[in-house]
């Protein structure tokens, strides 16, 4: 059985969206990757139509069992929050008219799922994202390559998304990554 997660980095000026599969041995593999791109001189009502129009069409095609989405951080400036925001909800809301499953995730979640340090910067990410995915180059710009570091977070969270929550595919230990990924996940509470 494959899971098949659409993960998506939102913001109103580049939405990252990349589509993993990921089998029950954790081998994951890329199916498509791109960025929604909206100019800042078109009005918000239009900026958010155009990635409304472009999630909808990346959900049709591609059918994923889950929708993986960047959590909003309230450290970024008002504005940056706003944005990010409002592009979360449009992404959330076409998921939900489709019953959906959406999960949230940290950038700290993310970092350590994929790298094993919840601080890493976005270079090691793309870096281990290309690798992981086994991809001849690496995803760009940054937006796409942290879409797929969403998708694969949540498959890996589950143990694949076909396990129980915060284990591993077939009751396994934790790998260095999922360890790293549940002390920031636990931090990352523990600072709410």
């Amino acid at each position: 059985m494959t899971l098949r997660v659409l993960g998506v980095d939102p913001g109103l000026t580049r939405c990252g969206i990349g589509v993993v599969d990921i089998e029950r041995n954790r081998r994951a593999t890329m199916v498509a990757v791109g960025v929604v791109g909206t100019s800042a001189e078109l009005t918000l009502d239009k900026r958010l139509l155009v990635i409304a129009q472009a999630i909808d069409e990346w959900l049709d095609l591609h059918n994923p069992d889950v929708v993986a989405v960047e959590r909003v951080f309230s450290q970024m400036n008002v504005s940056t929050v706003m944005g990010v925001a409002q592009a979360s909800g449009v992404v959330i809301a076409a998921a939900a008219r489709r019953g959906i499953p959406v999960a949230l995730h940290t950038p700290s979640e993310v970092k350590a799922a994929v790298t094993g340090s919840g601080s890493a910067n976005k270079d090691a990410v793309t870096k281990l994202v290309t690798k992981i995915l086994r991809l001849d180059a690496p995803p760009k710009p940054a937006d796409a390559a942290d879409a797929l570091a969403l998708a694969l977070t949540h498959a890996w969270r589950a143990g694949s998304g076909m396990g129980t929550a915060g284990g591993t595919a077939g009751g396994g230990t934790l790998t260095p990554a999922q360890k790293a990924w549940a002390d920031a996940e636990a931090k990352a509470r523990r600072a709410r």
